[in-house]
């Protein structure tokens, strides 16, 4: 992604931002306080500190991250500047703003680039094992049942029955068993692994995807002994794995995709109940009340419990507000 930048004298002080097309890119403009000893050199005032702004030019029409993240590294960046003004001419002052914003600008260009591999990676993966394990999925169920009706004998009515309904009933459970999990040992005793999930992230992957695999781990158990093993028991113990594993295909699309925007998710996105189990895991990590909700799908009904309905409301207009301007700033 290439930037460049201007500079500018300005009067207002207030925050804005402006997006208009711009010769097929996305032009983005913001005015940083700049707390720089030379800023005095664009004013005729000596006591005023005017500020200025910044335009970044950027190729691409959709930015992976918020805008308000870019102002902040930069005045950040400006808050580390301590030049000596005695010893240095207006132009001379100048001139290593100039270098210094474009330091600053080469540095948020190659952070957006790097964002948008690592959405790629993790989309790759996600693709990769949901249509893995779906596939694997499928083929199981009917080789399993076609393999106990070989020879002509009855269809196995109560066994099929107990299959589907632990498949549902597994399901559900996960999420009490996340939510017991999530509150009682990953914000506890299993805090270590999990902070990495409350940190910006750096790189696709985290230490908290640890738990995943975890939670992969009984579920491969159960699919295997029911596999290969006919009966009831083995059944039941079939349809299980087979819930623990559709539990954690919709978590990773949900928490992963919708929720921390990690790879696009699509029309899941506009589905209401979703938006609103995504609202609520966001105020999670907020933590307005003491960590509520630590459930997902179950998120909104945890938060009604503790009185945050209308802290839910906003949460959900503040995220269509967020799509709508991404999505006009990308048109």
């Amino acid at each position: 992604m290439a930037a460049g930048l201007s500079v500018a004298t300005i009067t207002s002080t207030k925050t804005t931002f402006h997006q208009k097309p711009f010769l097929g890119s996305s032009f983005v403009s913001f005015p940083i306080h700049c707390r720089h000893k030379s800023c005095n050199y664009f004013s005729t005032n000596k006591k005023k500190k005017t500020p200025f702004t910044v335009y970044f030019i950027l190729e691409e029409k959709k930015q992976s991250e918020p805008l308000i993240r870019i102002t902040e590294q930069i005045n950040s960046n400006f808050q580390e500047l301590e030049p000596d003004s005695s010893s240095s001419s207006p132009s001379s002052s100048s001139s290593m703003d100039s270098e210094e914003l474009n330091k600053i600008s080469i540095r948020i260009s190659e952070k957006l680039a790097r964002k948008q591999s690592e959405r790629h990676t993790y989309l790759v993966a996600a693709i990769m094992s949901t249509l893995g394990i779906t596939s694997m999925a499928i083929a199981s169920v009917y080789l399993r049942f076609s393999w106990q009706m070989e020879g002509g004998g009855d269809i196995p009515v109560a066994e099929m029955f107990g299959t589907f309904a632990l498949s549902v009933g597994a399901a559900v459970g996960m999420e009490f068993w996340a939510r017991w999990a999530h509150r009682v040992l990953w914000h506890a005793s299993l805090w270590h692994m999990h902070e990495s999930h409350h940190q910006p992230r750096e790189g696709p992957f985290e230490l908290n995807d640890v738990f995943a695999i975890i939670n992969a781990v009984p579920a491969i158990a159960l699919l295997n002994y029911g596999f290969f093993h006919k009966g009831l028991f083995p059944g039941l113990c079939f349809g299980a794995g087979l819930g623990i594993t559709v539990f954690g295909m919709a978590y990773m699309f949900v928490h992963d995709g919708l929720v921390h925007r990690r790879f696009p998710v699509g029309p899941i996105a506009n589905v209401p109940y979703f938006r609103e189990v995504a609202a609520a895991h966001q105020i999670h990590h907020m933590d307005k009340f003491n960590g509520v909700p630590y459930g997902l799908f179950l998120g909104p009904k945890e938060l009604e419990e503790v009185g945050g309905m209308e802290e839910l409301e906003k949460e959900i207009q503040r995220r269509i507000k967020s799509s709508k301007n991404s999505q006009n700033s990308s048109s």
